[in-house]
């Protein structure tokens, strides 16, 4: 195994994630409401779509990178709409119990996929994705079909180790938030989440 390489790729995955945007907000949401396991379950739908597109880029997929740039309009629709979708259901969550929901698995897959559609529906995140290995140059780029799975492992667990560590985080406060204060943050994030939706919208009327 090429460490080096392995070691530069988790810190691309961790970049690309780290910027807390609408599936920040929802794991924070998920780790209040729903506990530790909703929240990480939802990361890793971020974390799969942050993988795809690193190995796009990193591997220089160009069909996959021309199919998505070819589809930006439908994807940032879509895109947008889905965060409205989302934020309207946030902002009309009632307080829950703070107890961690186990038991719930379809409902933390529903969790899984919906982040996965709103990072991989993006355009922005391939932006993000190409802007940190043009930073990272040569070092970033695999030579072979091994260095190429070490690159794409490392961007997962990069990624993965950014949800894990916002879930965390989260999941030290959990205990602060009485029911008054989670209905708070559910009408603060589902607006938030809601702005982002009509910005993603609002922005195709903007002159390329």
């Amino acid at each position: 195994m090429d460490v080096p390489l392995y070691l530069r790729s988790i810190g691309i995955g961790f970049a690309i994630a780290a910027p807390i945007g609408p599936v920040g907000l929802m794991c924070i949401r998920k780790a209040l409401a729903d506990g530790r396991s909703a929240a990480w379950i939802a990361g890793l739908g971020a974390a799969l779509a942050d993988t795809v597109f690193g190995a796009v880029v990193g591997l220089g997929l160009g069909a996959v990178a021309h199919f998505l740039q070819g589809h930006a309009v439908t994807l940032k629709v879509l895109g947008g709409l889905f965060m409205i979708a989302i934020g309207l259901r946030t902002w009309a969550a009632a307080a829950v119990a703070m107890e961690p929901a186990e038991g719930k698995g379809p409902g933390h897959w529903r969790d899984f996929a919906s982040t996965f559609a709103i990072t991989i529906t993006n355009p922005g995140t391939i932006l993000g994705v190409t802007g940190v290995f043009v930073a990272m140059g040569a070092a970033a780029q695999p030579v072979d079909m091994a260095q190429s799975w070490q690159l794409v492992l490392g961007v997962f667990c990069g990624s993965a180790l950014w949800w894990a560590m916002l879930t965390e985080l989260t999941i030290l406060v959990r205990a602060r938030f009485t029911p008054a204060r989670m209905r708070l943050f559910n009408h603060a994030s589902g607006a938030m989440l809601i702005l982002m939706g009509l910005g993603a919208l609002a922005s195709l009327l903007l002159p390329n």
